[in-house]
């Protein structure tokens, strides 16, 4: 379900304005042309801000729900059929499937950010962490805000063992999103292991 976020604002203005006689007949008011809808980048800045915002857990949640399905909208039928493709084959197991869509998705849209890191995340399922860093890496340029890319790095770099650099990620994550409980998780653990660890 698309939601289309208008807001108009109406601010009280006292005008001047002369009595008119009884006899002038008053012209109807022309009816306000509709708002334009919001562009998708639009879109996405008001979601961003509004979870930057929130401090009700399950409300952030629905607000980043909101945000994935802005950013699982390619603009392209084929594109987002592929990307369909890919969820099937991952969620059945099939890597080399899924990763054979997502080439293809992000060879004919290289601009589409939720491509890259589909495929990123596809890499890290089958411990392909170098392959995996550089589709995060092209998934951030284009989407610097996108906290899972952000949570795949931090997991990453926790994996093999460079703890401060995924505090670091998980930090970035809870900048764009505050309320996501696992990054807050991820910051707590990861802060007092290296404190005893005296960094």
């Amino acid at each position: 379900m698309r939601i289309l976020f208008a807001f108009l604002i109406a601010l009280p203005v006292s005008l001047s304005v002369p009595a008119l006689a009884d006899d002038q007949a008053t012209a109807p008011a022309a009816p306000e042309a509709p708002a334009a809808p919001l562009t998708k980048q639009a879109r996405l800045d008001k979601l961003f801000a509004d979870l930057k915002r929130e401090r009700n857990e399950k409300a952030a949640e629905r607000i980043a729900g909101n945000i994935w399905n802005e950013w699982f909208h390619s603009g392209s039928a084929s594109i987002d059929l592929m990307m369909q493709w890919s969820q099937k084959a991952i969620e059945n197991q099939k890597f080399d499937v899924a990763l054979d869509f997502l080439d293809q998705v992000v060879t004919l849209q290289p601009t589409y950010a939720e491509g890259w890191n589909r495929r990123a995340t596809v890499h890290f399922m089958m411990k392909n962490y170098s392959k995996s860093m550089s589709d995060i890496d092209h998934t951030l340029q284009l989407e610097p805000r996108h906290f899972g890319a952000l949570a795949g790095l931090a997991q990453i770099m926790a994996l093999t063992g460079h703890k401060q650099s995924a505090l670091e990620a998980w930090q970035r994550v809870l900048a764009i999103y505050p309320m996501m409980r696992s990054a807050q998780n991820q910051v707590a653990t990861l802060s007092e292991e290296l404190a005893g660890e005296g960094i």
